[in-house]
C-alpha cells in the first residue's frame, strides 16, 4: 500500500458509512421511543383522570340545576304548570302538566348519580337548607307524609308544589358513588320556588355545605 494512501477511507467504505448514517435508527431504538411515548401516555391520562371525574360531576349537577331553573322560567312565561321527575339512578325529566307531554329529559354520566353518601352532614342543622336529615337522595316535599318525593310541581306564579298541592320543600344529592367530597346539593323552597346549589367541603375536622 502506497504510505500516502495510508489512514485515508476507501470510496466504497465512504458510501458504506453514508447508507449507515442515512439509515436512521435500528428496529430496536425505535422500540424503546414507542415504549417511552406509551409510558409517557399513560402517566398523563392518569394524572387528570380525577380532573375529568370532577368534571363531569360538575357538569352534572349544572344539568340538574339548569333543569330545575328552567322548568321554573318555563312555568313562568307560558303560564301552565311544569313537572320536574327525578328518575333514580341519573334521568331528571320536564313535563307540561296539563298535556302529560315530557318535553325534555336529560341523563347524567354514567358514573355520577342521585346519590346521598354516607359521611354527609346528617342532622336537621348541617344539611343544606335544613332540609332532611342526609339520608335520601332524591327528598323533596319535606314533611308531607304522602306526597311524591321525587316530583316537583312548578306553578304559573314560580313556586313549587306537590301532587297534592302542598308547599313542596327539599332537596337532592348528586355524588361519585364511594367519592364523599364529591358530594353536590341543589335545594329548593317551594314558598317562592327559590333554588339554591351547594357543594361540600371538608373544614377542619368538620364536614360543611358551602353554597355555590
Amino acid at each position: 500500500m502506497d504510505p500516502r494512501n495510508r489512514g485515508l477511507i476507501s470510496p466504497e467504505k465512504a458510501r458504506m458509512n453514508r447508507r449507515r448514517r442515512i439509515r436512521g435508527f435500528t428496529l430496536i431504538e425505535m422500540m424503546v421511543v414507542v415504549a417511552i411515548s406509551f409510558i409517557a401516555s399513560a402517566m398523563y391520562f392518569m394524572s387528570i383522570q380525577p380532573a375529568l371525574r370532577q368534571t363531569r360531576v360538575a357538569n352534572a349537577y349544572n344539568t340538574v340545576l339548569a333543569t330545575m331553573r328552567r322548568a321554573r322560567e318555563t312555568a313562568i312565561a307560558e303560564r301552565r304548570i311544569y313537572i320536574v321527575t327525578f328518575v333514580a339512578p341519573r334521568t331528571i325529566t320536564i313535563t307540561q302538566a296539563a298535556t302529560g307531554i315530557v318535553t325534555n329529559t336529560f341523563t347524567l354520566p354514567t358514573d355520577v348519580s342521585f346519590d346521598a353518601e354516607p359521611g354527609i352532614p346528617n342532622t336537621p342543622a348541617t344539611t343544606p337548607d335544613r332540609f332532611g336529615t342526609g339520608g335520601t337522595a332524591i327528598d323533596f316535599d319535606q314533611g308531607v307524609p304522602l306526597g311524591a318525593k321525587n316530583m316537583i310541581y312548578f306553578q304559573p306564579d314560580g313556586s313549587a308544589q306537590d301532587v297534592n298541592s302542598n308547599v313542596n320543600n327539599g332537596v337532592v344529592y348528586i355524588a361519585r358513588q364511594g367519592e364523599l367530597f364529591s358530594s353536590r346539593a341543589i335545594t329548593l323552597w317551594g314558598a317562592t320556588g327559590r333554588i339554591r346549589g351547594w357543594r361540600l367541603y371538608q373544614n377542619g375536622a368538620v364536614k360543611v355545605w358551602r353554597q355555590q
